[in-house]
This record gives structure tokens, C-alpha cells and sequence, in this order.
């Protein structure tokens, strides 16, 4: 069973007297632990799925299925626990609240599911030491370089251990060098089973997938293999 799977999806606003037609009976199905890239020009559709996949929006015809479950059509607070619980989100700008230190950014997800204290800060203390981070758990964001922040991001994200991690440009704001470092990481989560979802648009990032799937007007246009 596909851990994500889009069925003729269509997403169409309404702008005033016209109808945008932002994806056009998309399907797709994503494999548990596999890894995907989302690539397009602007205006292609990339984040209208993306907020799809996220559980942040609805389709407005199709099914989204998601660890086998349609979730097309769920009430605001069912999208939001699932949103909490099986969905970790990695941005480009990293989302941080820089009032708070490390680990407690890592917590926050924990927090608002209810764990209790001492087993949400043993799991974020676990995860910023998957992430390489474990001598920076009292530091605050401002206190990080730009590829400790998104460390700290994609610990966030793997805290509640999340069916699916969506990436928006992951790299976006990161050098080079750094960036190899932080899709290193991606890299060990998808070989360690990780399903992950990255919209970008370097090629050098999308190679890290092993697939690549290309939008142009709301339609999947070509599908081809990553170098994984």
C-alpha cells in the first residue's frame, strides 16, 4: 500500500469571475521510503501540492489518501492532529522560534500532542543527536549557522516520528557546502525508511530522489529517475 497516493486530484480557486485551475487530475503514489522530487516552473502547481500533501488545503475533486486513509474531505481539526502527528514539515526560512533553545523547538510538535515532560525532552534530546546537534540543545537559533537551524528543523520534524516529511526548498538558503551536509541527512533518513516529499528547484537537490517528477500547468508532464 502506498503511504501517499493522489487520485485525479483537482485543486481550482476562484478569483473573481475566473476559475484558476491550480492541479488537474494529478495521481501519484509515493512508497514508504521512498523518495521523491517535485519540480516546475512558477505558477506550475508545486505549491498548491505541496499544501495538499500537507494537509493544509483540500482537493476540490480526487481522493489524497495518505497511510492508506482518505483524508480529502476531513473537518479542520481531524486535518490539524494529522497534521501534528503524521505529516513533519522542513522549510526553507526554518520556522524557528528563536525565543526558545534547541531542544525546545524540537519539542514543540510533543508539546501539543501531550506528551508529558520528561519523555518529550528524552525523544528531542534523541533526535537532536540524530541530527548532530546534541552539544547545542541550550542554544538559541541566533546563536546557529544556517545549516544548524535547518538541523534543528528536520529534528522538529522527526520528532513525532511522521508518516511522510514534506521539504519546501530545504536547501534554499544554505551555501553549498552546507547543503550537501544537510541532504547527507535526508539521505540517511530515506535509507533508514523515511518516506520524504522535496519540492525544489536545483536539479542537484532533485538527484538526491529517486524519483523526479516534473509539473507544468497543474499536470504532471514527465516522471524520471533521480541518481538513488
Amino acid at each position: 500500500m502506498p503511504i501517499v497516493e493522489f487520485r485525479n486530484v483537482r485543486k481550482t480557486y476562484r478569483m473573481g469571475e475566473t476559475d484558476v485551475h491550480a492541479l488537474r487530475d494529478v495521481s501519484l503514489s509515493v512508497e514508504e521510503g521512498e523518495c521523491i522530487a517535485i519540480m516546475g516552473a512558477s505558477g506550475s502547481g508545486k505549491s498548491t501540492l505541496l499544501n495538499l500533501l500537507g494537509c493544509l488545503d483540500r482537493p476540490t475533486s480526487g481522493q489524497y489518501l495518505l497511510g492508506g486513509h482518505d483524508v480529502s474531505h476531513l473537518s479542520d481539526d481531524v486535518l490539524s492532529e494529522i497534521r501534528g502527528t503524521k505529516i513533519g514539515f522542513i522549510f526553507q526560512s526554518y520556522n524557528l522560534i528563536a525565543q526558545l533553545s534547541v531542544l525546545d523547538n524540537i519539542e514543540i510538535p510533543l508539546y501539543y500532542q501531550g506528551w508529558a515532560e520528561k519523555p518529550s525532552r528524552d525523544r528531542a534530546t534523541a533526535m537532536a543527536e540524530q541530527v548532530g546537534l546534541a552539544s547545542r540543545l541550550r542554544h538559541r537559533p541566533t546563536e546557529l549557522s544556517g545549516g544548524q537551524q535547518q538541523r534543528v528543523a528536520i529534528a522538529r520534524a522527526l520528532s513525532s516520528d511522521p508518516l511522510i516529511l514534506l521539504c519546501d526548498e530545504p536547501t534554499g538558503n544554505l551555501d553549498s557546502a552546507t547543503g550537501r551536509e544537510v541532504l547527507a541527512i535526508l539521505d540517511s533518513l530515506s535509507e533508514g525508511g523515511k518516506t520524504i516529499i522535496i519540492v525544489t528547484h536545483d536539479e542537484s537537490v532533485a538527484q538526491h530522489a529517486h524519483r523526479i517528477i516534473h509539473l507544468a500547468d497543474g499536470s504532471i508532464v514527465k516522471e524520471r529517475r533521480g541518481r538513488r
